[in-house]
Parts: structure tokens; sequence; C-alpha cells
């Protein structure tokens, strides 16, 4: 029998393959990309023909040398990785990297783990392809010629650290236009009038919206840059005194019936979902971050739940249709069906209609219920096995009842909806989405009839800034101006996060004072780069490349040190840019405010005119731009000039409560900060509290932190309450526990403590703790053995090495475990 080897990308998708096939086949994971370009060099020959130098990653290796081992004794061997370019990298690298001698290579594809795909698809191998490979290469050394060319660019001239990217810059750019449309924004502000009308014993709402004859105006009538009507509108504008007049003016007046329009409506559903729809879904009905969306996706695929979820193309299998309305006859019955299966096609003209949208897998659909899910997992599927049994369900039909009312002068309008026919909409009706089926009734009213005046009310409005991305529009903005490709807008926004360029503020992507600085260089100096037309030509030129239209190297040429010339710009740019400019900056809501960014964070500058007397105050890191007012500047240099004034004294020493404006916030300090005195009593003050409004009390019980509980019963020794990086926890001893949401810092008991602490440990991403080992001799902080994903490892600090097969867990001593995390710190 011969003997066949798979290679897949991750251990879990492994283990599912592994529950269908038998013994004949081995089964093994490569853990992503085998080899990379050199982080510590270019690793791109630009002096000759561009082509790139890969090694293999220090995490690599033992899984290459493995892989090395079954590819000689293998006869065929299966490159089952992922089908889109990323995957097909994976397998050529492999293929290069193995070069058995006598195993015949394969490549093999499926969009869903099942039985009958992978049997299918071992029925069906297909040899690598060497566009999809190439156009993976050439966006990979893209992205490596423009980071290592800008951002040492970015180090001269702004600070260290910083870096530039192809596409993270553009997203960058559209975050940080946005915020300045934030601030040139200048609000408007407009009445209207409410009234709660009765007819036949049955209330409802009226809302005022034309007067004399004219419309009343709403918020599009007025211009964001003015705060007044725009020109042209043809509205009028109630102000608080007109509203208060018609209020009075209108309660004897006769609210008779001028008109009443019915019009029936049909709602379709949406398409199946393709990555970026599933992201921008999953962001505003589960909150998840892009990133999150796709890590969830990943594992529900690997898992064999859903079909592969890096795709553009909407299109759905004939397995698939039939899947969908199997499962809509089955929960809902036959009426509920569409009279003829729905097809999608992708808008886009890049897209792959060889790929399938992002469903269920197989050819009969799990139920949320019946897939063996909890938390997010489920959820996700649940949006997932909706949105496709929608696409195969009957269009919703609903009836649209607008009704005018006339008293004296003044027009009101209510609107009332029936739902003739649930249709697609049946199937998100369920828990708290229940009243998408419910309707909204008027009593029955004819032209003339008269309603009676329960309540009259003024209502002021305000026109809004626009509002911030989020995950979900900022996606669909990539992916409207053809920025990026589907399996990029997770690692996108992650990136721009990761690299202190955005901050999350609740839901929504403000950009850093950081991200001001970058981008006004780049805009000023490299404008193209950030421009989305340039991006998105660059994009659809690496989907010719993977069409074999055009050859990659060529094209890097073309881009580095031909037409486009891009390395020569950079050196004729780097002699213009001065640093001190670069790094200043003003904004439109403070043109008179000089802001800076330096190596410690940004900063608000007062000049004195000497300029050795300048003032410098820190901004705090997690303020958006927009949000800085001309108050905040002038109490952080006040602050910064004068010192800051005491609110309270500490009861324990007499000495003075300072709240004070770091780099992370505001924070309160007991004294002085002196020589005899290095490290002063502090304690952050927790997000969403004014440190202006701050009480005493609530200062002192910030400052109670650490809390010493007790002694622990066994040990004797303290156990600790704090907060930390990742949040509020208990230590004793060196062993922590994460305290949990119905838990309180401030008050939690010993008692309690002891409870958490007698719990067994998890680490993070769910690790499981085998045994203490002992104190590391040269620091004293504790060795421990944890069971991750991927087999036992040792934990030291921020230290991990995995446990060589050779040690069995029972042996392990203290010293062996020393002797192995150095020889890791030794390699690192």
């Amino acid at each position: 029998m011969a003997k066949q080897l798979i290679i897949v990308e991750s251990p879990t998708k492994a283990k599912t393959i592994a529950r269908f096939l038998g013994k004949d086949y081995t089964i093994r994971s490569s853990n992503g990309h085998v080899r990379d370009l050199p982080k510590s060099t270019l690793g791109v020959d630009v002096d000759d023909d561009f082509s790139p130098s890969y090694v293999i990653p220090t995490k690599s290796k033992k899984q290459v040398a493995e892989l090395k081992k079954l590819a000689k004794e293998a006869d065929v061997i299966y490159f089952a990785t992922d089908e889109d370019r990323e995957g097909e990298a994976i397998s050529w690298h492999l293929a290069q990297l193995l070069k058995p001698t006598k195993a015949e290579l394969k490549r093999i594809t499926f969009h869903e783990i099942t039985k009958e795909a992978i049997e299918a698809a071992l029925q069906n191998p297909r040899t690598i392809d060497e566009n999809l490979v190439d156009a993976q290469q050439a966006r990979r050394v893209l992205d490596r010629l423009v980071g290592y060319e800008l951002s040492p660019l970015l180090w001269k001239k702004i600070a260290y650290g910083l870096s530039a990217g192809r596409v993270q810059s553009v997203a960058v750019d559209l975050i940080v236009q946005r915020e300045l449309e934030r601030m040139r924004f200048v609000s408007g502000a407009y009445w209207d009038l409410q009234a709660r009308l009765q007819k036949d014993q049955q209330n409802f709402d009226a809302k005022l919206t034309a007067l004399d004859g004219q419309r009343i105006a709403n918020g599009k009538d007025f211009s964001e840059q003015t705060g007044k009507l725009k020109e042209k509108s043809d509205a009028i504008l109630i102000d608080a005194k007109r509203a208060k007049e018609l209020q009075g003016d209108l309660q004897d007046a006769e609210w008779k019936v001028s008109d009443v329009q019915e019009k029936p409506q049909q709602a379709h559903p949406a398409p199946p979902f393709i990555t970026s729809s599933l992201q921008q879904e999953a962001n505003r009905k589960l909150g998840l971050s892009s990133r999150d969306t796709m890590r969830i996706a990943q594992r529900l695929y690997e898992e064999g739940l859903i079909t592969y979820m890096r795709t553009d193309s909407p299109n759905l299998s004939q397995q698939g249709i039939a899947g969908a309305r199997e499962a809509v006859e089955q929960g809902f019955g036959k009426e509920f069906l569409s009279a003829a299966p729905r097809q999608y096609k992708a808008k886009s003209r890049g897209a792959q209609e060889a790929h399938e949208a992002i469903r269920p897998a197989g050819a009969h659909f799990r139920s949320p219920d019946a897939a063996g899910l909890s938390g997010r997992e489920k959820d996700l599927y649940a949006l997932i096995w909706k949105r496709t049994l929608a696409t195969q369900m009957a269009e919703a039909k609903k009836l649209i009842m607008t009704v005018k009312i006339q008293a004296k002068q003044a027009e009101f309008t209510a609107t009332g909806t029936t739902i003739l026919f649930p249709g697609f909409l049946k199937v998100y009706a369920d828990g708290a989405k229940a009243d998408i089926l419910q309707d909204t009734l008027l009593p029955k009213l004819s032209v003339g009839d008269i309603a009676s005046l329960e309540e009259l009310t003024p209502e002021e409005h305000t026109t809004k800034p626009p509002a911030r991305f989020n995950d979900a529009t900022l996606v669909k903005t990539l992916e409207q101006n053809g920025v990026g490709r589907p399996s990029t807008y997770a690692s996108i926004i992650s990136t721009i996060i990761d690299r202190n360029y955005v901050r999350r503020i609740g839901n929504a992507l403000a950009p850093t004072f950081t991200a001001f600085a970058v981008t006004q260089l780049l805009t000023k100096h490299f404008a193209h780069l950030v421009d989305t037309n340039f991006t998105s030509k660059m994009e659809e030129e690496l989907d010719q490349i993977a069409e074999g239209k055009l050859s990659w190297k060529p094209y890097i040429k073309n881009f580095y040190s031909g037409e486009e010339h891009f390395h020569q710009q950079v050196e004729e740019q780097e002699d213009k840019i001065d640093p001190n400019k670069s790094r200043s900056f003003t904004l439109p809501h403070l043109p008179n405010v000089e802001i800076r960014v330096g190596r410690y964070g940004p900063y608000i500058v007062s000049e004195s005119g000497n300029g050795d007397d300048d003032t410098h105050a820190s901004i705090p890191e997690d303020l958006a731009p927009a949000d800085l007012s001309e108050e905040q500047v002038q109490e952080l240099l006040e602050v910064q000039k004068n010192g800051p004034k005491p609110m309270g004294q500490y009861p324990e020493t007499g000495e003075p409560i300072y709240v004070l404006t770091g780099r992370f916030g505001p924070y309160l300090q007991v004294g002085e900060k002196t020589d005899e005195n290095p490290k002063p009593r502090r304690a952050s003050i927790p997000r969403g509290v004014n440190p202006n409004e701050l009480s005493m009390e609530d200062a002192l019980k910030y400052l109670s932190l650490p809390r010493t509980l007790g002694a622990h019963p066994e040990s004797g020794k303290d156990v600790v309450a704090n907060v930390g990086r990742f949040g509020p926890y208990i230590v004793h001893d060196g062993d922590f526990r994460s305290l949990t949401k119905d838990d309180d810092v401030y008050t939690v008991s010993l008692a309690r403590a002891l409870e958490l602490l007698a719990q067994e440990k998890k680490g993070r991403r769910g690790a499981k703790e085998l045994k203490k080992l002992g104190e590391h001799p040269k620091d004293k902080k504790p060795v421990t053995l944890l069971e991750g994903r991927y087999g036992p490892y040792l934990k030291h600090g921020r230290t991990n090495a995995s446990l060589p097969k050779d040690i069995k867990v029972e042996e392990l001593t203290l010293e062996k475990a020393v002797e192995i995390l150095a020889e890791k710190k030794k390699k690192k």
C-alpha cells in the first residue's frame, strides 16, 4: 500500500480531516508559513532581478524537519492548504523545501472540510498554481520594499519605531481624514413637534413635516461647514421660540386627516456572506472586530462547519442551494421557500466565481443548536446559517400606510406598517429579534376623520458630525475603493491598531496624534502612496499576475526602479523633509495650538519666545485628536507650568493627593516624586471617570490598591488584590488568578480569593497549568509547566519554551527546566 502524506497548514484542520480518512493517510500540519523574508534584512535582490531570499523562521524549523522526514518515506504527498494565494504559496514553499526523491507531489483544494469534499479533492488533484504563487510573492515583496524604504525615513523625521505600509497607510489616511471632517464640522440646531393623537381609543404618533405648505428642515438640510441651512434648501427652519408658539397655537386646533396612502412593499433577502460582508455584519450585530470574526470563522471552517471563509464570491453551489432549501422547508414550511432557487453574482470585476459564498458546510445544514457550539462560535455560525437560509426564502410582504393630518397651518405625518407575509424575516425573528415581525399599527383612518390631541411636545435636534469608522464601515470603504482583498481586511485593521496609529474608542476607530504626523508627511511627500486610486490599481495589477497576464518580477522592478522610481523618490524626498516640521502640526479646530509627536508620545508646545522656556505638556494617549478642546489644552499647560493643585490629603501619611495627567491618561499620586521618594503611590483613574469631578472617597478607593486581603492559611503569605494590564486579579506567592466580572477588586474578600486560588489555573488562550516547578535561581520568578494547544511548554516571565519530546512531564525537574529556558533565550 502506498504511503500517502497530506500536509495542511493548521493542527485543527489536520484533526478534522483525520476524522474522515483512514489509516492509509498520514496527516500533518505545517503550522502556517514555513518560509518568509528575513526580519533583519531587506531580503530582496534589488540590484538584479528582485528575487526574494527566503529563510525558515526559528519557530518552523522543528516542524520542517519532521515534514522532511515524513516526505522521505512517502510515495504520494498531497498539499491540502487553503485555496487562496496564501495557501497556494504555503504549498509551493513546502514543495521547495521537501524536494522528495520518490514521492509524487499533488495539490488538492476544497471549499469545505467534509468527507465528500475531501474524497472528491483526492480524486481530482492538480499541480500548484504558479500564477497564484507569483501574485502572493509580488504582494509580499511590494509590502517589504515599501515598508523597508519608508519606515527608516519615519524614524529619522518623526520618531523611532514608526512604520509605513502600502495598504495600512491608506487605511490610516481614511481614518485621519474622517477625524478632520469631525473637527471642521459645525453643528446646526432645529426644532420640530411630536404629537400624540387618538382615534377610536387608540393612540398613535405623528410628526410635524410641513408648515404653510413648506417642508420642515431636518438634518440633511444643513451644511456641515457652516451649521446653517444649505443655500439651495427649500425647507424652513423652526427655532425654539417658534416651536413653543406652535405648541400653544395648535392646542385648540382641529386635527383632520387630509390624505391616506397605502402602498404594498416587498423586502428581499441580502446575498450570502462573502468575507467583507461577514466582517461587517459580525461587527454590527455581534460587536466582533474583524480580527475576531476571522479567527472564529477560521475555527468553524477547520472544524468542518462552514465553507472557506476567505472569498469574494456570493455564488452558492448547487449543493449549497439544495441544503438551504431543505433547511427552510423542514424548519419553516414550503410556503416560506422562494418561488425558484436564488443565485447571486459578484459585483466586483475580479471576484472569483469558482469560489463559493460562506455557508454552512455539507449537503445537509446543521442548525446552530445541533452544531455543538457555544458562545461566540455559536453566534457567528448562527449568523451564517440564517443568512444562507434567508437567500432561499420568499420575499417579505408589507403594507405601508402614510397618513397626513392637518392642524391649522401645520401638517403632521404618521406612518404604520403591517406585515402581510414575513417571508425571509421569519428566520431572523427569534429571541430579542422577535419584534422584527411586529406590526406598527395605526387606527383605521380615512380622509376627513378627526383625531383628538393627547399631547404636543416640541423637540430640539442638533446635527451630528460624521461618525468615526468602525470595523464594519472601514471594511466597506476599503472594499468600495478597491483597497486590499478579502483575506487582508482583518490584518489591515489589526496592524494599524497594533502599531498605535489607531485606537478603539468603544466600537469606533479613532486615529492617534502619531497617525496625524505620519499621514501629514506621507500626504505631502508621497501623496500617491496614500491615494486610494493608486492602491486600487496595484490590487488590479496583482490580480492580473494571479491570472497569468502580468509577470511579477518586471512589475516589481518597474515600481521600485523603473517608471514609478519609488526608491529614487524616497532618496530625493529625504533631503527635503524637515524633521522639526514633520513632527509638528495643528488641528483645524485648534489652529493656534502646536502639537508635536516625540519619542514619548504627543505633546503640546507653548512657546515663550526665547525657546529655552517653552512649556511642553503631554497629551493623554487615549484622547482622540477631535476630542481635544481648548479648555483641556489650557489645563494641561497650566499644570505643567505651575504644578498640580492637591485635591486633599492622604490619611495615612498626611501627604497631598494630586490628580495628574500622563501619557496613558489621568492618574492619582500621593506626594511629590523626589530622590528620597522615587516611586510615590499612584493609581490610574478608571476610563470614563471625569478627573475634575473626582470625589475624595473615590480617590482613596482607587489608591487602596494593591489591597492585602490577609494571609493564606497554608503558606502564611499575603493574598493581594490589584489591577494589572489584563484587568483585576488576585495573587498569592506568584500564583495569579483573574477576577470575574461579578467580582469587585475593591471589595473582594479573602474567602473569595481563596476560592479562586483553589480553582485549576488556566493560562492565556486556555492553556492549562500542569505543575509549578519552583523559583528561577536568577530572578526568583516562578517557572511553570503548562499544557497548550501544541503540547506541554515551560513559562518563565515572558519566555515560553516547548518541552522536548524526549523529556517526560513527570520526570521534569526545575534544574532541567532552567536549562531548556536558557537555551530558548540563547536562540532568541
